[in-house]
């Protein structure tokens, strides 16, 4: 199963970025989606999860209030909207799946996923 993980980039501090998933091998309305990102030397970090119609969401709290997570299952795609992005922000961003009903706080741990993204670096210059 492949997602396929897009829109990463070079950025000033302050400013935007928005990142794409898509699979078209999955069911993706039958999947919570998920955005990890790993900095270099770090543990990988829970980012935001959605569930699988969209109406509830999590955020991590490094990134609450400035990043955004959608989805639209006619297009098999989950978006993850960044904005005032800063420095501390700059990683590999990997999209992630998780085969389940209801979305509880286990959403938020990475051995929760079924399948993974290549991810999309994301680089916030100061």
């Amino acid at each position: 199963v492949q997602l396929q993980a897009s829109g990463g980039g070079l950025v000033q501090a302050g400013g935007s970025l928005r990142l794409s998933c898509r699979s078209s091998e999955l069911t993706f309305s039958s999947y919570i989606m998920g955005w990890f990102r790993q900095a270099p030397g770090k543990e990988r970090e829970f980012v935001a999860s959605i569930s699988r119609i969209g109406g509830g969401t999590y955020y991590g709290d490094s990134v609450k209030g400035r990043f955004i997570i959608s989805r639209d299952n006619t297009r098999n795609t989950v978006a993850l909207q960044m904005n005032n992005l800063i420095p501390e922000d700059t990683a590999v961003y990997y999209c992630a799946a998780e085969r389940s009903i209801a979305m509880t706080k286990t959403a938020m741990e990475s051995d929760a996923y079924d399948y993974w993204g290549q991810g999309t670096q994301v680089t916030v210059s100061s």
